[in-house]
Parts: structure tokens; sequence; C-alpha cells
């Protein structure tokens, strides 16, 4: 590094913790803050001293104008873009741009997409968009909003089947139509679930696809993990130990206790039932786009048997594309 690269940094440096400075330093000598209305009322809250000369102060205004900055050029979520336009894009383009986990808007254009026999929908998407979870309280059951704790990885893509009309019906055939997801409760908990369309039959009654037009069904959920999992304890379903290494004391009670290690280690691949409804809001004629809302419904982890399964309610938006034979 030369002098004169050396220079400039070191002024840039004590630039950003001067300015930074300005949120600590305090009001100049001899002037007095405004005072409030004779009406107004005052809260005064415990100022913490801070001496003119203390080592702390440079650190943490440099530390504020560093935050100053992030906040400032921090990254916002990505703006969803049409199908054409996304389809324009590069790998590189898309890494890292939150566009993999975003649905394709429609561009409204006419007011229907006919459907004939033997079509297609294809490039169908689901981005959920909000995620509760039911559980017991005082009043009863209750849906909980969660947390979502998956990144940007439960969005399902590229979902395509067979479409009929009269009435309209969508068989669910092949794409990614599967995400392992997992929500936080307000208590902590965790609550792992498997969001997913799998052969999923949607019925509506109708020949063509336009705004308002409701149809839905029912899909199967697969189990969370598969055969080849392993519990902490080593158990599985395929592989692993068929019990615990230890004996477990309530093994000896001969009552509830055998129940639950029973469950425990008796791994099994359950399978459940998810049902979903949607509704058309926009359609583009030409390109054969339809795209809306959905609300689904489906049941969570098992822990391949162990406990009873929650229900999870998702929220979202969805997208699809008819192709015409």
């Amino acid at each position: 590094m030369t002098k004169r690269s050396f220079a400039v940094s070191a002024v840039a440096v004590l630039a950003v913790v001067g300015v930074g400075s300005c949120f600590l330093t305090g009001l100049p000598q001899g002037s007095q803050p405004p005072r409030a209305a004779p009406n107004a009322v005052e809260h005064e809250m415990p100022q913490p001293s801070m001496a003119g000369n203390s080592w702390a102060a440079p650190l943490l205004s440099f530390g504020a104008a560093l935050g100053l900055i992030f906040g400032v050029v921090a990254a916002k979520p990505a703006r969803a873009i049409t199908a054409e336009q996304f389809s324009q894009l590069t790998y590189a383009q898309v890494k890292g741009s939150g566009l993999a986990n975003r649905c394709p808007t429609v561009e409204s254009n006419g007011t229907e997409v006919p459907v004939k026999g033997g079509s297609r929908l294809v490039n169908v998407c689901f981005e959920p968009k909000s995620f509760a979870v039911e559980f017991e309280t005082d009043k009863g059951k209750e849906f909980a909003t969660t947390k979502l704790t998956t990144r940007q990885t439960y969005t399902l893509a590229f979902i395509e089947g067979s479409l009929d009309a009269n009435p309209i019906t969508f068989k669910e055939q092949d794409g990614m139509d599967f995400a392992a997801t997992t929500v936080k409760l307000p208590d902590g908990e965790y609550v792992p679930f498997l969001f997913t369309v799998k052969e999923l039959v949607a019925k509506g009654e109708g020949s063509s696809f336009k705004p308002g037009f409701t149809w839905g069904g029912e899909f199967s959920v697969p189990s969370y993990r598969t055969g080849g999992f392993l519990d902490p304890k080593g158990r599985g379903m395929t592989l692993g130990y068929d019990q615990a290494v230890a004996l477990p004391a309530m093994q000896s009670d001969g009552q509830g206790g055998q129940d639950e290690l029973f469950k425990e280690t008796n791994k099994v691949f359950d399978l459940g039932k998810g049902v979903i409804e949607m509704e058309v809001n926009k359609v583009n004629q030409e390109l054969g786009e339809i795209g809306g809302v959905f609300v689904s419904k489906q049941p969570s982890d098992t822990d391949m048997g162990a406990k009873a399964p929650r229900t999870v309610l998702l929220k979202g938006i969805f997208y699809g594309k008819v192709v015409n034979a």
C-alpha cells in the first residue's frame, strides 16, 4: 500500500468516526434545550453520563455510524416479476436475489383463459405468505401466527399436470411439489411440516379461468422424514437400532410409559391428507397465464409416529400457465 492510499484510508476512517460522533455528542456548552410549553407533560428519562474524553465515545460513535450505513444499504425483499421477465435472467442474476422463492406475477390482459380437452397446466407455483398453527387454549382450539425459521426455500414451483374442462379438473403429476418448512410458535415451540400439494386433484365449475373463479381439492401429505432417518438415539424405520441403547425406567411401569416408548421406538412413515382452496384474480388471455390466492390446511410432522400432528394453515399466492393441446 502506497503512502497516498494509506492517507486516503485514514482520512475516510476519521470521517466516518466524526460523522458517527454526532449521534453521541451532547449540546454545545452554554446552549439550552428548548423548553416545553407550560401545559405540556414532561417525561424525563435518565441519561447515561459520558465523559467528554471517554475512550468509549469514538468506538460507540463508529458503531453508530456503521449501523446507519448498513441500515441505508440493507437489501429489500425481491419484488416479483412476470414469468417472461424471469426467463430472460441468467443464473448469476437470480442467485442471491430472492427471486427464486417468488411466484411470477400476472399482467391482466383479457377476461378469461379457456380450457380445452387435453390441456395442461404448467409452471404452477405456490408461495405462502402467512403460516398459522392450531394449538389448545382455555377457550378451545385456536390458530396462532408463527414465525418462519426456514430460509427462502419454501415455495413450490415448476408443478404441472393434466387439465380438463366441464368441470375444470387439474391433476398434479410432476414438479417441485414439496418443501420442508419449520415455523416457531409464540411460546418457542418449533413445528416442522412438509409443505406440499402432492397428488392434488383440484376441481371448479366451468370451462375457463376468469377473475373470481374458485376451485380446490385434496392432496397427500407425506411424512416429514423418510425411512433412512435416525433419531438422536440411533433408532430408525429401516436403519439403526430397534430400541434405545439404554433401558428407560418407564419401561417397567406397564402403563402409559410403555405406549410412549413404543411410539418413540416404532418408526412409521405417516401419510396425511390436506385440502386447498384457490381463487383466480388475474388472467392473461394472450399468454394463458392465471394468478390468484390460496388457502391450504394440512397436518404437521408427527416425528415418525411419536407425537400427534398439528394443523397448519397457510395463505399465499399461486401462478399457473394453461397450455392447450
